[in-house]
């Protein structure tokens, strides 16, 4: 499954390393982000189910310059979780710099695998419990190989994450990169062709698209490794929706989360009562490739799934038992953003979504710390006053809004 663009591009990730970090750094920040964050992969992957005290074996798969694996393998040790992550790459100078951000926090819960994703069937790797490919497979010569690669170390009721580029929000990239491919063409080396690319990017005409559109700064303000992974990238596919699910299900895969699921939701776009009542018509996929062409803003698609004959598996959240937790932030600092009115104002990629919350939702997220149970917040605020059916009420609300935007979720069993 080699070609001479993929040796390009095993080129470009030896001299750009991808993202780029600098060990350093760790001391002052984890980067976070989607997917392989340990909260959403307890909840969207394993429904908030698999206890806690089970040993998690990850591989990021691409794991370039470490973000997911060093995020993942912190998470991990800061709650103490047993298990391991595994890198895998083909890049020395990725892994020289992943290492070195691992060495920089003292993580001892890591296994390195300079190898291909496409070695993975013969590889004696695995299984893993969760594997992770993010921003790989939209560069690979047969994206549907590769990730049935990624499934064949697929362990019994695992799943997946995984990042692939959207069309709409890189408007403007497919047209440069055609440009950039006439003026600085890929047999010339990196560091020429990056020069050139500054260059057109300085000059840059006023009604190119790529100057409309907001969501790519951070790689254009990147440095070399962001533009050349922008815009001199030797195979850079974008899916749709429906061709994201049409790759999963070559692959025999079920989404279970596309984040974050409100974005694709197209009643939440659409005011209008009889659009909506049209777009509920449709079928799942159908919803969220409705909702990606109306907004128009979506750059990539983060989607966890699990194989297609899983039966699903999910914790109620509802329960007594549930144990609501907050994905980043704490349940008190969601509760300090909602305005007087009841409304959380959230922004994705440009896009305001202001988020309508009942007013019990402020005092039930003070208390939702990832250990109190559903049973117990209920008791404190009926201690305080709040009826049991009015929290239920306001509780299925708030969850159903927030769980919606990735930002509250359950915990798992200990």
């Amino acid at each position: 499954m080699t070609d001479a663009t993929d040796a390009s591009l095993a080129a470009q990730y030896e001299a750009y390393p991808y993202p780029p970090r600098e060990p350093r750094e760790e001391a002052k920040r984890l980067i976070v982000g989607s997917p392989g964050h340990l909260r959403e992969v307890d909840h969207w992957v394993f429904g908030a189910t698999r206890p806690a005290s089970l040993p998690l074996r990850a591989l990021f798969a691409g794991g370039g310059t470490g973000d997911g694996t060093i995020m993942l393998a912190q998470q991990m040790a800061s709650a103490g979780r047993a298990g391991s992550v595994t890198w895998l790459d083909r890049s020395a100078a990725a892994l020289a710099v992943a290492r070195g951000r691992a060495e920089a926090r003292g993580l001892t819960n890591i296994v390195w695998e300079q190898r291909s994703l496409l070695d993975l069937p013969d590889s004696g790797l695995g299984p893993f419990d969760y594997i992770d490919c993010c921003g790989v497979l939209h560069h690979l010569p047969d994206p549907a190989a590769g990730l049935r690669a990624l499934v064949s170390v697929l362990a019994p009721g695992g799943g997946l994450g995984l990042m692939v580029y959207a069309p709409h929000g890189r408007t403007g990239v497919y047209m440069l990169q055609d440009a950039l491919r006439r003026l600085a063409p890929p047999e010339e080396p990196p560091a020429a062709r990056v020069e050139l690319a500054r260059r057109v990017l300085r000059h840059l005409p006023e009604t190119a698209w790529l100057r409309q559109n907001p969501q790519l700064r951070d790689h254009i303000i990147g440095g070399d490794s962001g533009i050349y992974d922008l815009l001199l990238n030797p195979r850079d596919v974008a899916f749709d929706v429906p061709a994201l699910f049409a790759l999963l299900a070559q692959a025999g895969l079920r989404a279970t989360c596309l984040v974050e699921p409100l974005r694709y939701d197209p009643a939440f776009w659409l005011p209008d009562p009889k659009l909506r009542a049209r777009a509920e018509a449709l079928d799942p996929m159908a919803r969220a490739a409705l909702a990606e062409a109306l907004v128009g803003n979506m750059a990539n698609h983060i989607v966890y799934c699990v194989r297609a004959g899983d039966p699903p598996v999910a914790a109620d959240p509802f329960a007594d038992t549930a144990v609501p937790v907050a994905r980043e932030q704490n349940g008190e600092e969601i509760a300090r953003h909602i305005r007087p009115d009841g409304v959380l104002p959230l922004v994705f990629d440009g896009l305001r979504a202001p988020l309508a919350l009942p007013p019990l939702a402020a005092p039930i997220l003070r208390l939702v710390d990832g250990r109190r149970s559903l049973a117990e917040i209920r008791s404190a605020l009926g201690s305080r006053g709040a009826d049991a059916a009015g929290f239920a009420r306001a509780w299925r609300a708030s969850f159903t809004a927030l769980n919606g935007v990735n930002r509250l979720l359950l915990a798992p069993p200990g």
